[in-house]
């Protein structure tokens, strides 16, 4: 049975919104890239310093979000806000993949985690939770622990941490489809200020496009 999109999610913390996004690879489209990631730290210099971005009103809520939910956003940065640190001491949006450098730069434009996954590794249905005390996940740097971090889980468990990725579902030079989700504090970013952004991120580089977008329905 094909997973409903957006996919339905469990929600234990209150005050985030999921953007979602399937986007699908278009072969041959590489082009664009390579600007594009330069456009986005341009851009990111341009309206944030070094010294003062903890006081941006997006990077504040996200951070007051990971307390909520036990997680000190001093020790376990948000992967926007380490994007984003990393911009402005002088660092380039690294070519990786490109829906990750996608959902990097859409980080960048918005100040708010983003995860990247292959479609067709989701098992619904989800949870958006906080990690329970023994709760691990094998994350992109090694394996890491999730207990006191905003964390979603699928059926097979851990899915994402808004601070690191997760191997199980990362995206490989065989993905095709990926679903974004992007992390939005509610009533700081709205839904279509990420819709507006990723579509304008997708035509300036068309190496991806977007099939659908919408916002998780929590239940």
């Amino acid at each position: 049975m094909q997973t409903p999109f957006p996919p339905r999610v469990l929600s234990e913390l209150p005050g985030w919104l999921l953007f979602w996004a399937d986007l699908e690879l278009r072969p041959g489209e590489g082009g664009g890239l390579d600007a594009l990631r330069a456009a986005a730290a341009a851009s990111a210099r341009s309206r944030y310093s070094l010294e003062r971005l903890g006081e941006d009103a997006t990077v504040s809520a996200v951070r007051r979000l990971f307390r909520q939910a036990g997680c000190d956003p001093t020790r376990y940065r948000p992967a926007s806000e380490a994007l984003l640190r990393r911009i402005l001491k002088g660092e380039e949006i690294p070519a990786i993949h490109p829906f990750v450098d996608t959902g990097n730069c859409l980080s960048a434009e918005l100040a708010v985690p983003v995860c990247v996954a292959d479609a067709s590794r989701f098992d619904p249905p989800l949870v958006w939770r906080a990690g329970r005390p023994g709760e691990t996940m094998l994350s992109l740097k090694g394996p890491f622990d999730v207990a006191g971090k905003p964390l979603l889980l699928d059926r097979e468990g851990p899915v994402d941490v808004p601070i690191t990725g997760s191997q199980r579902v990362k995206v490989t030079a065989a993905t095709l489809r990926a679903w974004v989700v992007a992390y939005l504090p509610a009533g700081v970013v709205n839904p279509s200020r990420a819709r507006d952004a990723l579509r304008a991120l997708t035509a300036a580089a068309p190496a991806t496009t977007v099939r659908a977008v919408g916002v998780t329905p929590f239940s």
